[in-house]
């Protein structure tokens, strides 16, 4: 390799004593400190500085904040679209003239103006995505007013289109950081790996550095650890311009970054001028190389990796898209335990917190340009598009985790412009979008989905296939992935799946069989026009699960195809859904709005997990009813290579589990219920002779209920200190009835409140009944007084419950 005059043996033993007062130094390097207690937020819109200052109502919080943590899913149509402001009192107790101070957001939605000590110190245009403003000419020593106005009101000019199926959260909705540089510093790391193979790699790390102060004698020293925390290479080079590359060939036998082993190297920079550290930065690289091969499967690393996937919306109940890195961690490790090797991220670039978890725990990511429905814009419109497509690339470029710079999804639908849905100009501007992309990183690929004008223009390529609720039935799927398999080089399916109601089941899941159209599975933009299970179906946990079975049935069977991503991981509230069983929730999740499994989460499990497991269908299922002798057919979701099932105590024979068979890889029984209760219990055996159980208690009647007549309130008192209150609609002979499915109304007239606008299945005041049952959490008050409920609907006119506290 080339090296300068300059990079002698004098220089290297200067890199040796740069290592020394790394260890005797704590003072150079940039700091970064969290800001996010202790602020104050006014729901108002006015635009004038002065009069929010003037403003006596603010009220105090921690941030992260959205003011649509609740309101998005309350029983009101809409939510709030209009500006509100913030403000901090930062104290920074001295500045140095040789630093730079700076405000970093992690993401602001959507536009954001920035005031220090009443003057406009910058703003950004569009949210999901980070920024940093420049503060250093604003502050002072001591106390400095802070004040952040932001805006989610409706404007046609930024996407996501406000007629995506999601909400739009307003406010700084994720954390806030007090940056200081030294005036000399590094901006940023554009590290890749040119050549990786599992006999060596190269590194190539391009360091952007300002040299405000026009320095000559700035150098760069890199050191490279490997997983284990081992120094493996390191250099030093002079500092000639605004960006430095440095190269580390040859590193051999590396440790590969895969999904069973992410492992991660850190790479360290240090900046230092005249023999003195003035700043560093540490980033992880992981060394991995993948294909998508033509018409075939995916490949990572030289192996074939079946891509099993999800999606992942940003927001949980009680805080929308506000949530806690503790909240944002959970959910990635709650898809990796189930196994999946892969996550979509919709429709917008996320917390920063997800990357790196997806990082850690060997997550492949397809990360999104939030151009989501609503056409193609004008001028404004297309220079604020590319602009977040190049703050997405920036911001995210060093993710090994991430595969997939996916440019939009349902572009063309539902147009917010006049003439926003031509093909002709909106391939000019994709294929302009697409060369963005390329020529910011060439090492990855290019997806949409759902655009199939433009399905040419990108690399990888997802058209819509809804087999079984959107349209037609699930036993189309292998048709259709055969269909795509050889129209598009680079495919891949993202999204299938249905929504279900916790708890609803059914002893017949409503198939659509000669009701429905069977042969097709594309969804069409207006449902009204085709019959469909979303339309007509139950919503059962049954169904779901049997169609989600059906699919991984297809998938893991076959030796070509790239895999699939279901959609999506964690029910989520959209403004779209008002008549949905829980109002305002697209209900399609694995999980509830707050993470808890759902029936179908096993179903994923049972294919993708190393974890032995067992799970019989189903824990919300315990209330049944048939003719006395008719046996029911009962199925174990696990991934134990034996599961035997005992029924009252007597065995009803081991099965071992097929891959090639379907329902649930042929761990089904004929279970004949007694009246009353039945215990059943499931025992896996792995091949290593390790077992796990399940047991579950059913509640069997052989007399069918009647029309429902009333509604049943009792309640039960939580570990927490609430309270559930349940509704239990019954016949006139006092049977709960299992075929009762309307909407009931909560009410705490005193002692307490209901945990309303959560979009949870024990979280909603308006809720549809599962198989003649609802519930919701109460919270006490404190006061000492009786709680008291009411439960409505326009059949039964009301119950009351009162509930000594």
């Amino acid at each position: 390799m080339n090296t300068s005059p300059y990079q002698n043996n004098t220089f290297y033993t200067f890199a040796l004593f740069v290592f020394f007062q790394i260890c005797l130094s704590s003072s150079f390097a940039q700091t970064k400190m969290n800001i996010n207690e202790n602020w104050q937020y006014l729901e108002n819109h006015t635009p004038s500085l002065s009069e929010a200052q003037k403003a006596t109502n603010w009220i105090p919080l921690n941030l992260p904040h959205t003011w649509n943590a609740e309101d998005a899913t309350d029983l009101n149509p809409g939510y709030r679209r209009d500006a509100s402001w913030y403000q901090k009192k930062l104290n920074i107790d001295s500045i140095d003239k040789d630093q730079l101070y700076y405000l970093y957001f992690e993401g602001s939605n959507v536009t954001t103006k920035v005031y220090v000590n009443g003057k406009e110190a910058g703003g950004h245009i569009g949210g999901y995505i980070g920024f940093t403003i420049d503060i250093t000419h604003f502050i002072k020593q001591g106390n400095n007013e802070i004040f952040v106005r932001v805006d989610n009101s409706y404007d046609i000019e930024i996407i996501p289109s406000q007629k995506s199926d999601f909400y739009i959260y307003g406010g700084i909705t994720r954390d806030v950081w007090l940056l200081s540089k030294y005036k000399n510093h590094i901006e940023n790391l554009k590290i890749t790996t040119p050549e990786v193979s599992a006999k060596k790699a190269s590194l190539n790390i391009v360091a952007s550095t300002l040299n405000s102060e026009n320095s000559k004698d700035l150098s760069l020293t890199v050191i490279l650890k490997n997983p284990k925390g081992k120094k493996i290479a390191s250099k030093t080079i002079p500092v000639l311009d605004k960006t430095t590359t440095i190269k580390f060939e040859n590193l051999k036998n590396p440790e590969l970054w895969d999904t069973e082993k992410p492992n991660l190297y850190k790479v360290t920079a240090f900046l230092s001028e005249k023999n003195q550290i003035k700043d560093s930065v540490n980033e992880k690289v992981g060394f991995r190389w993948f294909e998508f091969k033509d018409h075939g499967p995916f490949y990572l690393n030289g192996k074939r990796l079946l891509i099993r996937g999800t999606h992942r919306h940003e927001e949980q109940a009680g805080v929308g898209a506000a949530m806690s890195n503790e909240q944002h961690r959970a959910d990635m490790e709650s898809i990796k335990k189930m196994g999946a090797n892969f996550v979509r991220l919709a429709h917008y670039p996320q917390d920063p917190e997800i990357y790196k978890a997806c990082d850690e725990l060997g997550l492949l990511v397809w990360d999104e340009l939030p151009w989501c429905r609503g056409g193609i814009g004008g001028e404004l419109w297309q220079t604020n598009t590319k602009n977040m497509l190049a703050e997405i690339i920036n911001q995210n470029y060093n993710h090994p985790s991430i595969i997939i710079w996916s440019l939009g999804n349902e572009m063309n639908w539902l147009p917010d412009f006049p003439d926003g849905d031509n093909t002709e100009r909106t391939n000019v501007f994709l294929t302009e979008l697409n060369d963005i992309a390329h020529k910011m990183d060439p090492t990855r690929k290019t997806a949409i989905r759902k655009y199939y004008e433009g399905s040419k223009i990108v690399d990888v390529f997802s058209p819509s296939i809804w087999s079984g609720w959107y349209s037609g039935s699930y036993k189309n799927y292998q048709k259709a992935i055969d269909v795509y398999k050889k129209e598009y080089k680079h495919f891949i399916h993202a999204e299938y799946g249905g929504d279900s109601h916790v708890g609803r089941h059914s002893e017949n899941p409503i198939t659509g069989e000669n009701i429905i159209k069977s042969d097709g599975w594309e969804e069409a933009i207006v449902q009204t026009k085709v019959a469909n299970i979303a339309q007509i179906g139950d919503w059962s946990e049954n169904y779901i699960v049997d169609l989600f079975d059906w699919h991984l049935h297809i998938s893991e069977n076959d030796p070509m195809f790239v895999g699939n991503i279901q959609w999506a991981f964690k029910d989520f509230a959209t403004p779209l859904r008002p008549e949905d069983d829980i109002p305002y929730m697209n209900q399609k999740g694995l999980v509830d709005r707050n993470g808890n499994p759902k029936d179908a989460y096993y179903v994923f499990k049972s294919y993708w997990s190393t974890e032995p497991f067992t799970y019989i269908e189903s824990h919300t299922w315990t209330e049944r009813q048939g003719p006395e002798n008719t046996p029911r057919t009962l199925s174990v979701f696990s991934n134990c290579e034996k599961v035997t099932l005992f029924h009252q105590g007597k065995s009803l024979g081991q099965k071992q589990r097929n891959l090639s068979l379907y329902p649930a890889n042929g761990l089904t029984w004929d279970v004949n219920f007694f009246k009353d209760e039945n215990i059943l219990i499931a025992v896996g055996e792995t091949k290593d002779g390790k077992k796990v159980s399940d047991t579950i208690k059913v509640n069997y009647r052989f007399n069918k209920n009647d029309t429902a007549t009333s509604l049943q309130l009792s309640s039960e008192k939580l570990k927490n200190g609430n309270y559930l209150v349940t509704a239990i609609a019954i016949d006139n002979n006092y049977l709960r009835c299992l075929d009762y499915e309307e909407s009931v109304y909560f009410q705490c007239l005193k002692g307490g409140k209901t945990m309303k606008s959560q979009g949870t299945p024990t979280g909603s005041e308006s809720i549809k009944m599962a198989n003649g049952k609802a519930s919701i959490e109460v919270v006490p008050d404190g006061a000492g007084i009786p709680i008291e409920m009411t439960a409505l609907n326009q059949s039964f006119k009301g119950e009351y419950l009162k509930i000594a506290n």
